[in-house]
């Protein structure tokens, strides 16, 4: 992305209080820009387009800071795999026959209970 006006609005917002936390998060801890650059392995001007949300930043820069600040941790819950319903319903349908699979998914899930899956039959609730 060449620059935040060709982004989508939910992920200019979504950078821009990414950046505001590495901001915050930074202050709290009395380092400058330039600190947390050196500590980072990178430049004053990086950890400012990083604050700023800015899209072109490497994600290695926002995982060394999140390692510098102590919560590297925190990056692990980005994508919590065990509880992402969209691709464990995925899972559960692998072998079933595409067709059925489409079938099943673009009806509401939540409202089904699918009780049974032998040799590509379904039976559901």
């Amino acid at each position: 992305m060449k620059n935040l006006s060709s982004a989508p609005l939910p992920l200019v917002r979504s950078l821009s209080r990414l950046g505001q936390a590495i901001s915050l998060t930074r202050r709290r801890r009395r380092l400058t820009q330039q600190e947390l650059a050196d500590r980072i392995g990178a430049t004053a001007n990086t950890v400012r387009r990083m604050e700023n949300g800015h899209p072109g930043n490497a994600i290695m820069h926002i995982a060394r800071a999140l390692q510098v600040f102590g919560e590297l941790g925190q990056l692990n819950q980005l994508l919590d795999t065990p509880q992402d319903t969209v691709g464990l319903n995925l899972e559960l349908f692998d072998g079933i026959p595409k067709a059925q699979v489409n079938l099943v998914c673009g009806m509401n899930i939540a409202k089904i209970k699918i009780t049974l899956v032998l040799d590509g039959a379904m039976a559901y609730e």
